[in-house]
């Protein structure tokens, strides 16, 4: 049983670990049976391996896959992403079975942001209301007013009236990205993605030297330096959508590696480079999201587990703001 405490800051393993050896030779084809054998449908987000996008019945970012997974009238929902995701569709969905290939699929973000500091932060505040980006636990869902995505964060703190006073958790980057669209003052917990703080700024500018022709687009979770040099910056799906759109046929990519998939798809003629990190390493790649692959994915579907479950007040309480959100939205 998922246990909604379980920390996830230092569990990243090797993905195919451990896994037995009596696989079926076709997944796709194995994955797809008991897709109709459970009434299932599969959920993935754009950071996920190439194999998981293409056998998923939705794609997409936080925003569009909250609203699936509110929408569907599968039995059991598989969700190819990490924990937070999740632990969303248990929040919405709490007779369904939810499923996660891996338990170990955590968020630094959400790892930044402890419950416990953050209702002693909450609570030096008490005249604010909470906006929580969704990448954080359900636990810090449920001490929210209201959850956004990067997708909405913006529209939603502009529908606020002027003088509420904000408190945004967990992301500063994403926080300090709508103080400047929104003009708004709030009190930011300074919590970070591991991901979106490892692009460099001067292997960034050498990259733009190397591509001249290149647009550069950045996800608002990258750090102030960076955003700085980006042309277009928006939420996973806006970036996609930007650059199928745009008549550029470069871009620096500025967000976690796998939205490249989808991008290349989508425009074959078009380059795609992602921005570079500050060490030599795949930085660039969130080691949480790559924990799930299409094996234990079939594992997940065969043994109806790892399960995700909550206690009933705390997904309660974590429902009211997710639906404020998807009300704003």
């Amino acid at each position: 049983m998922f246990a909604t405490t379980l920390s996830h800051q230092n569990s990243v393993s090797t993905p195919s670990t451990n896994l037995p050896t009596d696989l079926p030779t076709d997944l796709f084809g194995a994955i797809e049976a008991l897709k109709q054998e459970l009434n299932a449908v599969i959920l993935a987000h754009y950071y996920q391996d190439p194999d998981i996008q293409d056998i998923a019945d939705y794609l997409g970012d936080s925003l569009g896959l909250s609203q699936q997974a509110a929408q569907t009238d599968a039995d059991v929902i598989v969700f190819a992403g990490v924990h937070f995701m999740a632990e969303t569709a248990k929040i919405l969905n709490p007779d369904k079975l939810v499923l996660l290939p891996d338990l170990d699929a955590g968020c630094s973000l959400a790892d930044s942001c402890p419950p416990d500091q953050f209702a002693a932060f909450k609570a030096q505040h008490p005249d604010h209301l909470v906006i929580s980006y969704i990448n954080c636990t359900a636990e810090i869902k449920a001490m929210s007013d209201i959850i956004c995505t990067s997708s909405n964060a913006v529209k939603i703190v502009n529908q606020l009236p002027v003088d509420q006073p904000i408190i945004f958790a967990p992301d500063r980057n994403l926080g300090r990205y709508v103080m400047e669209q929104t003009g708004r003052e709030m009190v930011l917990w300074q919590g970070s993605c591991m991901v979106h703080e490892t692009f460099s700024e001067k292997k960034m500018i050498q990259l733009q030297v190397q591509h001249p022709e290149a647009v550069v687009i950045a996800h608002p979770e990258c750090e102030p330096a960076l955003l700085r040099h980006a042309d277009y910056i928006g939420s996973t799906t806006a970036l996609l959508n930007y650059a199928r759109q745009s008549d550029r046929a470069a871009f620096i990519v500025a967000t976690e590696a796998g939205i490249l998939h989808q991008m290349q798809k989508a425009a074959p003629d078009k380059v795609f480079i992602p921005a570079p990190p500050i060490n030599q390493c795949a930085c660039n790649e969130c080691p949480y999201m790559r924990l799930n692959t299409l094996e234990k994915l079939y594992l997940a579907m065969r043994d109806r587990s790892p399960e995700i479950t909550l206690p009933e007040a705390t997904r309660l309480a974590a429902l009211k703001p997710i639906q404020r959100m998807l009300a704003m939205s």
